[in-house]
């Protein structure tokens, strides 16, 4: 009995077959995965701000960062702003913000740039993603193990004024603010130093800040 043959281009019809099936097959794999990770992602959103100054304040803040952003609304909203108290808190948003690493998305998301200076943010930026915050693994999806910093509490020293030049200008009254930062766990990273905070139209914003502890 003679054997029933098979065409090839009935093979090459059943092989385009199988090859569509399997891409379609991967697609919706791939489009599912794609979904569920989108769905698991971390949102961050804006949970307070103070009108008239754009500062903002993120959902995913400690709750320490949130009493500090409490008690700058207040003095920003009081009839007569002590100007004093404004620099005080400004300092301590800003340390307890940039210092605290473990509520960061990635080492791109960095801490207190709504308080630095106008014109010197883009260089701060980049410095401090050159640096302190490097090694910052992405926690886009919650999936982070990696342990980092979180500051529980930031201690200032009464407020001084002086002259500090910064480009072409100078602020005849700047502030300067010793700070000290209390940790949740020590691990090696600074723990005190001293802000320059200047006259920006209606607003006190950081213009340099001293080491005088590195890990």
């Amino acid at each position: 009995m003679a054997k029933r043959k098979i065409s090839k281009k009935k093979i090459t019809i059943f092989a385009i077959i199988l090859i569509v099936i399997v891409a379609l097959v991967i697609g919706v794999i791939m489009f599912l995965t794609k979904d569920k990770k989108e769905d698991n992602t971390i949102k961050v959103e804006t949970a307070d701000k103070i009108e008239g100054y754009d500062y903002t304040l993120r959902s995913d803040a400690t709750k320490y960062y949130k009493s500090l952003f409490k008690e700058l609304k207040e003095v920003l909203e009081a009839e007569d702003i002590d100007e004093a108290k404004y620099a005080d808190a400004v300092s301590k948003l800003f340390v307890a913000d940039f210092f605290n690493l473990d509520n960061k998305m990635s080492k791109n998301d960095i801490g207190g740039l709504q308080f630095v200076y106008k014109d010197f943010r883009t260089d701060f930026e980049k410095l401090a993603g050159n640096s302190m915050y490097k090694s910052v693994e992405s926690n886009v999806y919650g999936d982070r193990e990696q342990t980092l910093p979180v500051v529980t509490k930031v201690s200032t020293e009464a407020s001084t004024t002086e002259a500090f030049k910064y480009g072409d200008n100078t602020d005849e009254n700047a502030y300067k603010i010793n700070f000290d930062i209390e940790y949740e766990e020590d691990l090696g990273y600074q723990n005190s130093g001293t802000l320059i905070l200047i006259h920006n139209d209606n607003k006190l914003e950081v213009a340099a800040m001293e080491e005088s502890s590195v890990s």
